[in-house]
């Protein structure tokens, strides 16, 4: 006998499963900071040129590319948790074999590898949160994916510090950056664990003719009555459509949902946070810290990049995305701004830097950090949602190894007076395309979003006394 669908959603239902799918933040995170901590110390093993400690920090983006390429065309085959895990597994090997390595090329290799996981991780675990979170409260259970990704940055800044402590310089040189670069494996072996125990995302089940499995999952999180109102949704806007391909992505509409995922995937790589959390150390550096204090500040944005984040959480469905990315982007580019002023001025006793770093680690992580990684997935529709996904994020692991890559080759030859001010001017470029072509999504369903781009909104809602009826009524009871 089939089991009777459950008649009340669940939050706590929700939150779980969202939270197992934004653990793969943690791995995001913890490669992000961690090369920071390293990276002096491997300069000093290898004697690392500028060049060279860019292809070391940014190797594991050109596995991300690769991840994030793939990642949509084979979670159409096989699901999104299938290939979720698989990504765990992948960053776990890379984060041993680093730590073991005893040459560049053995250490470039494997940081490829491990990007290929968090490549195919950062493609869909907000696609997956997306596909299972209500609309009332899908930007605060998206943004968890950022969240988990800054509570990873902060304790791998602490881990690194703590490390550091730990030994001679001569030790941190030869083995403190194998535990660093090793420890990877901890938060792998996490977001493995917690996947055993998450169901398939709901709208690929029913795309993959699964639709009674998909119901229970949605009756859980929604309640009966609204999860069968969401499937028969889902299956319209399933049905509307052709088989998938990226083709159709370059029809009508589709073209500047395609258009919008891009520039923010690219935004939120080029704005300049990536330059301060990769060098974070060697910036300080150049204005006069030390080597223990430079690790202590750190580990402090990290703390207050976590604070901030929550923030995002909070404010995300309430204020809206459109207004919190006009604001905050305009916010760092003032503090960009001011940050190539301290270079320019040689004000070198560091608390000026400090502060503007703070006030632009703020205003990014309540806007460009989290934002982009929950609209990518919730503009485009079911049918090409993760292929769509997988696509735009190319673009942004292409421009964040564009930042690992050349942001030590532009400190070096320009300048940090020029490089943040060349930030800066990014910054204003992104304020005018938020409110220029950026939509606003706030509670909306993912159905009403893609109406958005076909010019059918206002015409479904007239018509189609249903068409909004899972939104307007998605909540949860206690």
């Amino acid at each position: 006998m089939a089991t009777p669908l459950q008649e009340r959603g669940s939050r706590s239902y929700a939150v779980t499963i969202s939270l197992a799918a934004a653990l793969g933040g943690l791995l995001y995170g913890y490669d992000t900071a961690v090369i920071s901590g390293a990276i002096g110390f491997l300069k000093t093993l290898y004697g690392l040129s500028p060049f060279m400690q860019g292809l070391v920090i940014s190797s594991i983006m050109i596995g991300g590319v690769i991840g994030v390429a793939v990642s949509g065309f084979l979670s159409d085959r096989v699901g999104r948790r299938k290939v979720l895990m698989t990504a765990a597994v992948l960053f776990a090997i890379a984060a041993l074999v680093s730590a073991v390595s005893h040459d560049v090329v053995t250490l470039v290799l494997a940081r490829i590898v491990g990007g290929l996981g968090i490549g195919m991780g950062s493609a869909l675990s907000v696609t997956y949160i997306s596909e299972c979170a209500p609309a009332t409260i899908r930007g605060a259970l998206s943004s968890l994916y950022q969240l988990l990704t800054i509570i990873g940055i902060f304790l791998t800044y602490l881990t690194n510090f703590l490390i550091q402590r730990s030994g001679s310089l001569n030790w941190d040189v030869h083995t403190g950056w194998r535990w660093m670069l090793g420890l990877g494996a901890v938060p792998a072996a996490i977001f493995f664990f917690v996947l055993l125990f998450a169901p398939e995302s709901p709208r690929w089940l029913t795309k993959a003719g699964r639709s009674d499995e998909a119901l229970r999952i949605l009756a859980r999180i929604n309640g009966r009555e609204i999860a069968v109102h969401e499937l028969e949704a889902i299956r319209r806007s399933l049905d509307s459509e052709s088989a998938a391909s990226v083709r159709d992505l370059f029809k009508p509409g589709w073209r500047k949902a395609l258009a919008v995922g891009i520039l923010l995937a690219l935004f939120n790589q080029i704005i300049g946070m990536n330059a301060v959390t990769y060098y974070g150390p060697e910036i300080f550096r150049m204005v006069g810290f030390s080597l223990n204090s430079d690790f202590e500040i750190q580990a402090f944005f990290g703390a207050m990049w976590v604070v901030f984040t929550v923030v995002a959480v909070v404010l995300i469905d309430r204020v809206g995305r459109k207004p919190l990315m006009i604001v905050g982007s305009a916010l760092m580019a003032i503090f960009m701004a001011l940050m190539g002023l301290t270079f320019y001025l040689h004000l070198h006793n560091g608390f000026w830097l400090v502060l503007f770093i703070m006030g632009f680690t703020a205003a990014f992580s309540v806007s460009m950090g989290p934002i982009p990684w929950i609209m990518i997935p919730e503009i485009f529709p079911n049918h090409l949602r993760a292929r769509a996904a997988g696509v735009t994020t190319v673009f942004l692991w292409g421009a964040n190894w564009a930042i690992g890559q050349f942001t030590p080759v532009l400190l070096n030859n320009i300048g940090g007076a020029y490089t943040f001010w060349m930030f800066a001017v990014i910054n204003i470029l992104g304020v005018i395309f938020v409110s220029a072509l950026v939509p606003e999504t706030k509670n909306k369903s993912l159905e009403e979003i893609e109406r958005i781009w076909t010019g059918t909104e206002r015409r479904s809602a007239s018509h189609d006394p249903d068409a909004g009826r899972a939104s307007k009524h998605a909540r949860f009871l206690p």
